[in-house]
């Protein structure tokens, strides 16, 4: 079969379920002489008959796809910065990548063009107390990388969804996915070559496809590996990451220094456009399409993730019911949970959501010795020294006082998500 009946095939598939049929990719401000759109081979040439008809009046494939389909075609072929490009939609074509990590047809548009939710590649970073526009409730990310610790304000984040940084001198990347509620770092860093991100406008299941601006191999966020293109089967280093209250994580990290609003490019921060996406019963219809996604908890049930050689999911409701969860599944940790964060894909306001609380997943370990804990509205107590501690690990008083628990990567995101990257999950409970 020829390259442009295959491509044919493909595109209509996919115009057929993406969502609503009606997302229109942006035309390109120019075609190449490659552009099948311009192409005078014919519906029947292509099947490999003659034509009865002078060519010139002859119908030509494309005319029989709608508009989209007909963009993404041209956006298909025009030139791109590097070579071996995966942009969409190239990723669908299979004679250009015959491999590919995940269904093809399942990389559906999400709306903007790549780099139309434009990533921060250029972060401002300040201390603590120049920051007058949090609120203590509000959710913000917190990631150390040795003795540095920053914070990233999810009302930031979710007008970005990527910031390419470096913290204590490692380069990193720090990204948010409003539509699974993930929050997900990595180190940019692979054999020595430096990769910075941006959005594909693409999603994989309800979740962000990145795209690296070296190669523009496709990555999905959520597990932080190449899907397609010459990056294929490579992953990213994950780096710990949390998400609570800028009350709590001020208190835990006053040293620490915080992502500043974009100037250059702002946006109306503080607002949320997925205003009451997380009282939803399931994914947004048409990006969501998992038909075998285990039902044991509800679509839309927030969870811890962890990744192990098994799995676990923690239903953040049993967290919030008991405070502190002891896992051993070879190893031990120990699952924190506390109020005073608030939902920020709620409520108009980011900050306005119901408190859904935080959580933290640590190694229960200090100088070979395993620590049991208690939980009272928040604060947690170890039974071996008496000391308090927070929950980003932090000893508050006590002989232990100062001193921080190993933080084990966590992920506090839905259960839709969660079990379609890792669907032989346990869950705790």
């Amino acid at each position: 079969m020829r390259r442009p009946i295959v491509l044919l095939v493909l595109l209509l598939a996919a115009s057929a379920c993406s969502p609503g049929s009606t997302t229109t990719a942006p035309a390109p401000a120019s075609t190449t002489a490659g552009d099948p759109s311009t192409s005078s081979t014919t519906a029947v040439e292509a099947s490999g008959a003659e034509s009865d008809r002078d060519r010139s009046q002859t119908t030509t494939p494309l005319e029989y796809l709608d508009g989209p389909a007909r963009a993404f075609m041209r956006q298909m072929n025009e030139p791109r910065p590097v070579e071996n490009s995966a942009m969409p939609p190239r990723h669908w074509d299979p004679e250009r990548f015959p491999e590919i990590l995940v269904e093809r047809t399942e990389i559906l548009p999400g709306g903007p063009p790549p780099d139309g939710i434009p990533s921060i590649d250029t972060p401002s970073a300040v201390p603590v107390e120049r920051i007058d526009w949090l609120d203590d409730a509000e959710a913000v990310i917190v990631v150390s990388v040795g003795e540095s610790t920053r914070i990233y304000p999810i009302q930031v984040l979710i007008w970005h969804e990527i910031v390419n940084d470096e913290l204590g001198d490692v380069p990193i990347t720090v990204t948010y996915c409003p539509l699974c509620n993930s929050a997900v770092v990595f180190e940019r860093e692979i054999d020595g070559r430096l990769l910075d991100f941006g959005t594909s406008g693409y999603l994989y299941q309800s979740s962000l496809v990145m795209y690296d601006r070296q190669t523009e191999s496709l990555w999905t966020h959520f597990d932080g590996r190449s899907v397609v293109g010459t990056l294929i089967g490579t992953e990213l280093p994950l780096v710990p990451a949390s998400t609570m209250s800028w009350a709590d994580a001020i208190a835990a990290f006053p040293d620490a220094t915080v992502l500043e609003r974009d100037t250059v490019d702002p946006k109306p921060y503080g607002r949320n456009r997925y205003a009451g996406y997380d009282q939803a019963d399931a994914p947004l219809t048409g990006w969501f399409t998992n038909r075998e996604v285990s039902d044991r908890l509800a679509l839309m049930t927030r969870v811890i993730g962890i990744r192990r050689a098994t799995p676990l999911a923690v239903p953040l409701d049993l967290a919030a019911e008991r405070g502190v969860i002891p896992l051993d599944d070879g190893a031990p940790l120990v699952v924190f949970w506390s109020p005073g964060t608030n939902s920020p894909l709620q409520d108009d306001d980011v900050a306005g959501g119901d408190d859904i609380g935080a959580t933290g997943v640590f190694s229960p370990i200090i100088d070979g010795r395993e620590l049991t804990f208690t939980s009272d509205d928040g604060v947690f107590t170890d039974a071996q020294t008496g000391s308090s501690w927070s929950i980003a690990g932090t000893a508050l008083t006590g002989p232990l006082a100062g001193r921080r628990l190993t933080p084990v990567e966590h992920l506090d995101t839905f259960w839709f998500a969660w079990a379609t990257f890792e669907p032989e999950t346990t869950i705790v409970g």
